[in-house]
């Protein structure tokens, strides 16, 4: 039994194989700090949740809407089901167009280049006429949206461009982490992570004396390595720390003035803010002592000890996946300016280290080859969170950035390679929302919420189970993805499916070029291998690569420092925002008349406290990318099971918290407010903060339609959050703002079951 190579947005696998199914995955040797995800694969891809045969829910069949969720499925044979698809698209888009159609493809799905479920999925309904689709993602939409109104450019850019980790060991003196960096998030990035290098990178960092700070209410939001001081401000007032930080700067003298009138515009709006001269509130270390439980006198020695040295100012991902989510951007940016160390090696900011493990380590060398989407002739989209809003809200009005929109009247939803019942907000209003839509469709290897929620079922193949090439969208390493096992049942790949859709709908020849799977990998490969001529590398014949080893390009920019370019010569690099510079107060933000969003960095608390519910709900919840898979994927596998408590997720509580309501470490325990109702396992700890609970975020939402608020009896925290946007200006995730109480739960421990198939029920015709 020899190991074959594969690729997953984790890392690397060597995977054996016997009798069509894996065994194991071994790590790859040339991955330094390998990730233990792939211990989830085999028996996920193996387990009982495996989605083996078409199936259609029985009350579809029947002609009901609202029973999704709840009700049995029929298993047809490929035939049957793609004629009922290709019936139903051609009866939306006859009575009401293919604006009617949304393509929900949201989510990491495959790591190779042309199995990839979103560019599938596109690229089939544009050759039907197209959709309606969503605009940003989940992770970091409020920086997509905001950032290229203070910096110029786009966000993801800003990404690919920040400064690299061996240079921040070689010249940083301080590292102030707002939101920490967590280790855990730097094991996976869309499309591949083939070496982990930043585990290696921060042990650089501290063998060299690089000091750091950890501003987050979880201790290990910082790798231990790091040997970080630990500073622990309540959820929500991160802002207020970052003002406070700069009023001492400021009131003290210790801000740049001569960088931020030669870089920066906007200032003087700023100034009148931190002073409370526009609204007679000084954003003193007092003020944010008192919002975020601080030491006003460690903020201002913070302060001094940040101009004192070369420091570097990190923002994670998750401060601005929270109720005005917009000002941690403004305010870090401010706070790097006011420092002037903005261009210099290892100072500055950055809005999202750890959002994966490429960001400070590697860029793409070459552009890749991928599978062209098409044309889409229907402009419309949707911000990516406002999912929920545009079922329940057919036709109705919203603004976004400034912007008059209407919600299209959505017929028919198709979801393929994301999980919506994981990523998505407020879990009981999603779950009444997908009960409007006449059609769902589902692309799915296992039976998530998701697929339960579906009216069509469509079984998948895997990564492992079809032939691809992997290429992380930041990596600079190819991998060959061979077939190693055959699809289980009569799971297909996704583009026979649509083949086969299009052949019945009258455009195969538009969706596949007259090209089979095997052409499309040969013609994808030969772009990549042009656009590596094209910069003086060579890759080798398809042939000798798909049967070879990983290929590693040169890293093309070891030494990058973000916008030294710009901080040289701020004219011949000037920023693409209407200015030119770093916009510290952006008229154009403030033109959006956005009353939640002013055009500079504001502090404001949070809903739930502005409502009271922390007297009801005194538990802040965090939520956070597990250690133990990539969001929800392969939650039932071997990895990921192994650090459930009594088989729910773990949910941290401090010791003394715990104590007040009569929990003891690996009870299960209720989490509830007015939202929403869960179990999770209690992990008693001292490294979560008096006040805080988290509960890691991917579980698979297991919904007990008889209990209050049809409680989850899996520990997914999104039964918890609200449904709301981080603003009216770029209407992003606001995950991070909940409020939340925790009971011991003292009834009979209710079973999993989402980790089993749904009920199956006889054909109509009673076969």
């Amino acid at each position: 039994m020899t190991r074959q190579l594969t690729s997953n947005h984790w890392g690397l696998g060597l995977v054996r194989t016997q009798g069509g199914r894996i065994t194991d995955i071994a790590p790859h040797p040339a991955d330094p700090s390998p990730s233990a995800l792939n211990d989830n694969m085999a028996a996920s891809l193996g387990g009982r949740a495996r989605v083996l045969r078409p199936a259609v829910r029985k009350g579809w069949l029947e002609g009901r809407r609202g029973t999704r969720g709840e009700d049995p499925f029929v298993e047809l044979d490929w035939s049957e089901m793609l004629d009922l698809i290709a019936g139903d698209l051609t009866r939306v888009r006859k009575d009401h167009g293919n604006e009617a159609i949304f393509a929900g493809s949201y989510g990491w799905g495959s790591a190779g280049r042309f199995h990839h479920a979103q560019s599938q999925l596109k690229r089939f309904l544009n050759s039907v006429g197209g959709f309606v689709g969503s605009d940003g993602n989940y992770s970091y939409n409020a920086a997509l949206v905001t950032m290229p109104h203070i910096l110029g450019g786009g966000f993801r850019q800003h990404l690919a461009e920040a400064t690299r980790w061996p240079v921040i060991a070689r010249h940083t003196d301080l590292i102030v982490a707002f939101g920490g960096l967590a280790l855990r998030n730097m094991q996976i990035c869309d499309g591949g992570n083939a070496i982990h290098r930043i585990p290696q990178a921060l042990k650089d960092c501290a063998a060299r004396g690089v000091r750091c700070v950890n501003l987050s209410p979880f201790r290990g939001d910082m790798a231990d390595d790091m040997n970080a001081e630990w500073l622990a401000p309540r959820p929500g007032s991160d802002v207020a720390v970052m003002l406070a930080l700069a009023h001492t700067l400021l009131v003290e003298g210790l801000h740049d003035r001569a960088f931020l009138d030669r870089y920066t515009t906007g200032f003087d709006r700023v100034e009148a803010y931190l002073t409370g001269a526009d609204d007679g509130q000084p954003k003193s270390a007092e003020w944010a002592g008192a919002i975020s439980g601080l030491d006003p006198d460690r903020l201002r020695r913070l302060a001094r000890q940040m101009a004192g040295g070369r420091t570097l100012i990190t923002c994670a991902a998750g401060l601005q996946r929270a109720d005005w989510g917009e000002q941690p951007l403004f305010a870090v940016v401010t706070l790097a300016a006011m420092l002037g160390q903005i261009g210099l090696p290892g100072g500055g900011y950055t809005v999202g280290y750890a959002v994966n493990g490429h960001v400070g380590a590697i860029t793409r060398p070459v552009p890749w080859g991928a599978l062209p989407q098409g044309t889409n002739p229907i402009a419309e989209q949707i911000p990516v969170a406002m999912i929920a809003e545009m079922l329940l809200n057919p036709g109705g009005a919203y603004r976004a950035e400034g912007r008059d929109r209407i919600f299209p009247d959505t017929r028919l939803l198709w979801w393929a390679g994301g999980n919506p019942f994981h990523h998505h907000q407020d879990l009981n209003r999603l779950r009444r929302a997908f009960q409007y839509p006449e059609t769902v469709i589902v692309n799915e290897i296992n039976w998530t919420a998701t697929a339960r929620h579906a009216d069509i079922v469509l079984p998948v193949a895997a990564a492992t189970e079809r032939e691809d090439f992997g290429a992380g969208k930041t990596d600079n390493v190819l991998v060959p993805m061979p077939r190693l096992v055959p699809p289980p049942g009569q799971a297909r790949t996704e583009y026979e499916i649509y083949t086969d859709l299009a052949d019945r709908l009258g455009t195969r020849d538009a969706f596949t070029e007259g090209l089979d799977t095997e052409g499309w990998l040969r013609r994808l490969w030969a772009q990549t291998q042009s656009a590596a001529e094209r910069r003086g590398l060579h890759l080798p014949e398809w042939e000798e690569f798909r049967t070879g080893d990983i290929v590693v390009l040169p890293d093309p920019a070891p030494d990058q420092v973000f916008l030294a370019d710009y901080r040289a010569d701020p004219v011949a690099d000037k920023r693409a925002t209407p200015s030119g510079k770093i916009e510290l107060f952006s008229q154009v933000v403030a033109d959006c008349a956005a009353p939640d969003c002013p055009g500079h960095a504001v502090w404001r608390e949070t809903r739930d406290r502005q409502a009271g519910l922390a007297e009801r709900y005194p538990l802040a919840l965090l939520s956070g990318q597990p250690a133990t898979r990539l969001h929800s994927q392969f939650d039932n596998g071997d990895l990921s099971r192994s650090q459930k408590v009594a088989g729910r997720e773990p949910v941290l509580i401090h010791p003394e918290d715990a104590r007040d309501r009569g929990i003891a470490d690996g009870d299960v325990v209720e989490l509830f407010n007015d939202r929403g109702r869960c179990l999770a396992g209690a992990r008693l700890t001292p490294d979560i903060a008096r006040g805080c609970v988290f509960l890691w975020t991917g579980a698979w939402y297991d919904p007990d339609f008889d209990a209050p608020h049809a409680r989850d009896r899996h520990g997914n925290p999104n039964v918890l959050t609200h449904d709301l946007r981080t603003s009216t200006f770029s209407q992003s995730p606001a995950a991070h703002s909940a409020q939340v109480d925790a009971a011991r739960w003292t009834g009979p421990v209710p079973p999993i079951t989402v980790f089993d198939p749904p009920i199956f029920a006889p054909r109509v015709d009673g076969t």
